[in-house]
């Protein structure tokens, strides 16, 4: 049975949320095919459907690679389309997450975080996500239930921007968020409506009178200005998140931008971190200001693109940062997070010195006395300026 539920202030999971955030959003076509730890979003966004709460086409299909083959298709046929998944099942779909952003479709996608195999994993870490970065998706990583809510409305509105027109990924961390209740507070029906619009697709395969044609062959004369056109797109997405940002926190009190930052203007050094584990790094460095440390969190928001200027521009006074990631690139050379991070900083006149520290990998703890020994750990390379291990696993 579908869950009714008003206005204001609620308990909610992460996953009943972002099932919420569906129905109000109330999409043309859902193809998905469930996969722990996101199975709870499509279970009651599927109650949503079979109660009529919604007008949304809900495909059921044999796997996550047919699912975001159906998504592909309803999109490039005029629809508003979303799904959700995890881990394997993203993997599944790595084929069809390159068609969806090479054809310019404005697909929504909520990753609830997973460990990828193997060995087999249903926990926290961001192997998932982090294994698609270059797809061509826009990502938003949420840190808290209410973020994730509101991501899924931004990122209706950013996907379908003119300017932008590309899939977009929403991820939060499986179980930690997905399965946990938070205080949040909900908006109206007629408010969402209101904030996503009416979709209307810019091209369409059903518009026999404007014909058009999605995923030709294409030979070397051509193929590269249609990646050109793509890269070109993503790149502009950054601008229209921060005003999508914007224009979401004037409507509705909470505003959100590129990235957080946390006690970060007077800070001689910093954390890097995405998602919910910067919540536990906060309470780190509460406790550390107490005892006169300055201390601070940097916490981006937006990953694709990545907001390279923004970060460098934020990171400019502090002595020692550290880039926490919850996966391995498997490069030997750090985490994604911190090969980004580095690459930002390469322009600055004054870099600071960084490191790379792996952690929570298949959902284990993260713990404030990690982030406190990660800080520690910074403040002595911000005093003597040598960073001894460049990079590590946090295993403790």
């Amino acid at each position: 049975m579908a869950i009714t539920m008003t206005k204001g202030q609620v308990g909610l999971t992460g996953n009943t949320a972002v099932a919420y955030a569906m129905k109000q959003i109330n999409p043309d076509v859902c193809a998905a095919y469930p996969i722990t730890p996101s199975t709870q979003i499509v279970e009651e966004f599927s109650g949503y459907v079979a109660d009529g709460a919604v007008d949304t086409e809900f495909i059921t299909v044999e796997s996550e690679h047919s699912a975001m083959s159906a998504c592909i298709g309803a999109s490039a046929a005029g629809a508003r389309v979303m799904t959700a998944t995890s881990s394997q099942g993203l993997a599944l779909m790595w084929e069809m997450l390159y068609i969806a952003s090479g054809m310019r479709l404005p697909i929504i996608l909520t990753n609830v975080n997973r460990a990828l195999s193997s060995p087999i994993n249903i926990h926290c870490d961001h192997s998932d996500s982090m294994g698609a970065r270059d797809s061509g998706w826009i990502q938003l990583y949420s840190e808290t239930v209410q973020e994730a809510y509101d991501n899924l409305f931004q990122a209706v509105r950013i996907a379908e921007n003119e300017k932008v027109m590309l899939p977009v990924m929403v991820c939060l961390d499986g179980f930690i968020t997905s399965h946990a209740i938070e205080n949040m507070s909900l908006l109206d029906d007629a408010e969402v409506r209101q904030f996503i619009g009416e979709y209307k697709a810019l091209h369409s395969l059903l518009d026999t009178d404007n014909p058009v044609t999605y995923g030709a062959m294409t030979l070397p004369d051509t193929y590269i200005e249609f990646k050109r056109q793509q890269s070109d797109a993503i790149a502009r997405a950054k601008d229209v998140v921060s005003e999508i940002g914007k224009d979401f926190g004037n409507r509705f009190g909470r505003e959100y931008g590129l990235m957080e930052k946390y006690m970060l203007d007077d800070a001689d050094v910093a954390i890097v971190i995405l998602s919910s584990a910067a919540g536990t790094t906060k309470v780190a460095v509460d406790e550390l200001r107490k005892k006169g440390k300055k201390v601070g969190i940097l916490r981006p928001r937006l990953f694709r693109p990545f907001p390279f200027k923004e970060v460098a521009d934020a990171l400019k006074g502090v002595k020692a940062v550290a880039c926490l990631d919850r996966v391995d690139s498997m490069s030997g050379f750090g985490g994604p997070l911190f090969n980004e991070v580095r690459s930002s900083l390469y322009e600055s006149e004054k870099r600071p010195k960084i490191a790379s520290r792996i952690f929570g990998l298949g959902g284990r703890d993260y713990k404030v006395k990690d982030a406190v020994g990660v800080f520690e750990e910074l403040l002595k390379i911000a005093e003597t300026g040598k960073v001894e291990v460049l990079t590590k696993y946090i295993t403790m």
